[in-house]
């Protein structure tokens, strides 16, 4: 949405408050032209990332069991 500079200063707060609601950005003009951006700040969630993968992952057999595959280094 575009917006002239006059009438986002008389309704600035009810803008923001519509751009916090509704994720839509606004550009604010001055004679037609663009001059400002106003955008939404999206909050991070606060959960550690530790764990996030849990339950995966699927381990089928031993991880560290010799392959019996022969290798180059081994000769």
């Amino acid at each position: 949405m575009n917006m002239p500079a006059g009438q986002f200063k008389a309704k600035c707060l009810k803008v923001m408050d519509q751009v916090q609601r509704t994720h839509e950005s606004v550009v604010i003009t001055k004679f037609g032209r663009p001059v400002a951006k106003l955008v939404p700040i999206v909050e991070k969630s606060r959960e550690l990332p530790f764990g996030f993968l849990r339950d995966s992952v699927i381990v089928r057999g031993d991880l560290v069991a010799p392959t019996g595959e022969k290798w180059h280094a081994d000769a």
